[in-house]
């Protein structure tokens, strides 16, 4: 027999309903998505050009604000960006995939042979430490990008950038083992249940 139905009942049911406001927001990310794909392409053609137009690596040189004027440390700093919008791009990914999948609605990509692995067991704990997972391959670019060209950055921007490196990383580290934690303190929960309770053994005493 189902619970009497209150005149309250629309009130969940609104609030619940709340979470496609945040579809905008998914729908946003999926123009920036657009957005950083025009920047690939555009550095990109600059990666072309220099391999055809050497000339242009005086005007690439000061583009990107480095000291070294040799081709190879030009290129591998394009190169490094293009790394860069990538893992961004994917961090964008995972944001829209699982955010959506996690507070708005299912996805049902059962069936889909593209469906991601990761996507299967997505929660809001698993999401964060992809995203913290992520932020640290993205710092660990920039870093390598700075100390390349650190003979135009000052020491402490260096210095600033490496501690705030470290940060990120302590924090992927804590989110981790947070959700380690209570990953393994779900089953208890569930074995200290009364309706999963193991049946008792026989006590009586043996004669």
């Amino acid at each position: 027999m189902s619970p009497p139905k209150t005149p309250y009942a629309v009130l969940p049911r609104l609030i619940f309903a709340s979470r496609w406001l945040q579809l905008p927001l998914y729908l946003g990310l999926i123009i920036a998505q657009v957005v950083y794909m025009f920047l690939f392409l555009e550095e990109l053609v600059h990666l072309v050009e220099l391999l055809w137009h050497p000339a242009s690596l005086d005007a690439t040189v000061d583009r990107l604000n480095i000291a070294e004027r040799s081709k190879e440390t030009v290129v591998m700093i394009i190169v490094l960006s293009l790394i860069d919008v990538v893992m961004i791009s994917n961090l964008l990914i995972m944001v829209i995939v699982g955010g959506y999948e996690t507070f708005v609605s299912r996805l049902r990509l059962e069936d889909h042979p593209d469906q991601p692995e990761w996507l299967s067991h997505v929660n809001a704990n698993v999401l964060k430490v992809k995203l913290a997972t992520a932020i640290i391959g993205i710092s660990s670019i920039h870093l390598l990008k700075s100390f390349i060209s650190a003979g135009t950055l000052p020491t402490q921007t260096l210095l600033w950038q490496s501690i705030i490196h470290v940060i990120f990383l302590l924090s992927a580290i804590a989110i981790a083992v947070i959700d380690r934690l209570m990953s393994s303190a779900a089953p208890h929960k569930e074995k200290a249940r009364p309706g999963h309770a193991q049946p008792a053994g026989d006590s009586r005493p043996h004669h």
